[in-house]
């Protein structure tokens, strides 16, 4: 279904049922038009292919651009309202906004973990047994490369090649390479010699990362990963599946790599989706200014 059609039938809805006064109609339509716009420049997905990835990273997107915590919260309940009624209408079977949390109090920008806070996270996972080895394996590959948690998972054993020391990832019909650090090498290669074998349900099995029943690893499962380790480590930041994302693009820009170079990597569309670590630095810079300076 195309997005104008999807739009129409929102519009609808809002008029009709819900009996939206003009200023609500006219707010959340705006935020609609702006959401679909940022679909179509920074990926090839529509309203109702869109991820809760995608949904995650235009919020993460409007922060990181500096909106107000009024605009963010309202484009939250917008898209919530919008696919809400996508799912009552069995248009979209599962809700990527269900998760979305409105903001409260100051601006909240995506969180950046800090090189020894992503030190103390990666360190957390113990190379005893068979989970140890492969939450090690996937931690050190989502920081080394950076993609989407929905691509991390959606790897194959296919998709790395340890001797070249580089992973691919396929994702929204376009191909990229993305070269993984030494320490990332060793640790997916121990899983993948070592306990993958033993944790396939079959020998045919592609998936690249296995839950306990030797199956494909979900979103929700690495998400449970993610914060028991968190937890261990005693990280008190509000660590989300994108985080490790935000804090790889968020260093390299830090230590001088070029823009276009870490676009590539993400995988990003349009640069301006980039171009978002920037603002970060330098918000993170002057909160670093204005508490250690004397006379800040």
């Amino acid at each position: 279904m195309q997005n104008a059609e999807v739009i129409e039938i929102f519009e609808k809805y809002l008029v009709n049922d819900k009996k939206a006064s003009a200023n609500t109609l006219s707010s959340y339509m705006r935020d609609i038009r702006k959401y679909c716009d940022y679909l179509e420049i920074h990926t090839e997905e529509t309203i109702v292919s869109a991820s809760e990835d995608d949904v995650h990273e235009y919020i993460d997107y409007l922060r990181a651009s500096g909106k107000s915590v009024a605009t963010v919260s309202r484009n939250i309940a917008s898209l919530k309202c919008l696919y809400t009624h996508l799912c009552i209408k069995q248009i979209v079977k599962v809700n990527p906004a269900m998760k979305l949390v409105p903001d409260k109090g100051a601006q909240k920008l995506p969180q950046i973990l800090t090189s020894k806070e992503v030190e103390l996270l990666l360190d957390q996972p113990q190379c005893i047994d068979a989970k140890g080895y492969r939450d090690k394996a996937m931690l050190e590959l989502l920081y080394a490369t950076g993609i989407r948690v929905t691509e991390l998972i959606d790897l194959n054993i296919g998709d790395v090649n340890l001797n070249a020391g580089v992973v691919r990832c396929q994702s929204r019909n376009r191909e990229r390479f993305i070269p993984l650090y030494p320490a990332a090498v060793k640790a997916v290669s121990e899983y993948i010699t070592l306990v993958r074998p033993q944790m396939i349900a079959t020998p045919d099995e592609q998936s690249l990362f296995v839950n306990v029943s030797g199956e494909r690893m979900s979103r929700q499962g690495f998400w449970k990963i993610i914060k028991f380790y968190q937890k261990k480590a005693g990280i008190e930041k509000d660590i989300t599946p994108h985080t490790l994302r935000h804090s790889f693009a968020a260093h390299l820009l830090e230590n001088g790599a070029d823009i276009h170079a870490i676009q590539e990597m993400l995988g990003h569309a349009d640069i301006s989706s980039t171009q978002v670590y920037s603002h970060l630095i330098k918000k993170q810079l002057k909160d670093v200014y204005n508490k250690a300076h004397p006379r800040a």
